[in-house]
């Protein structure tokens, strides 16, 4: 099974992929959504299939949808790190 920190890694990476920038200049507290969010809405849905995908590989379903997720105040794609933390939850929860 992969590590948290692996998979931390990974969804950096996917969110580097999808802003064209490095992953390295990924950090905790980048905002996602919301004023100076770096995605917009299409990349936002671009984000969470290729996560889908990528807990499929590792065996579970990333739930992506729920009321929290589109919370401002909540969600999970606050920044980087809730997201990456959200993701490795789901994962831990399903071993």
């Amino acid at each position: 099974m992969a590590s948290a920190e692996v998979v931390r890694k990974a969804v950096f990476t996917e969110i580097a992929t999808l802003i064209s920038r490095s992953p390295d200049e990924i950090m905790e507290d980048m905002r996602l959504i919301g004023g100076d969010g770096v995605l917009d809405s299409m990349k936002l849905v671009e984000l969470c299939v290729v996560l889908e995908d990528k807990a499929s590989e590792l065996g579970f379903d990333f739930d992506w949808t729920s009321d929290a997720a589109m919370s401002r105040s909540r969600s999970m794609f606050r920044t980087a790190g809730s997201l990456a933390a959200e993701f490795i939850s789901q994962l831990e929860a399903k071993r």
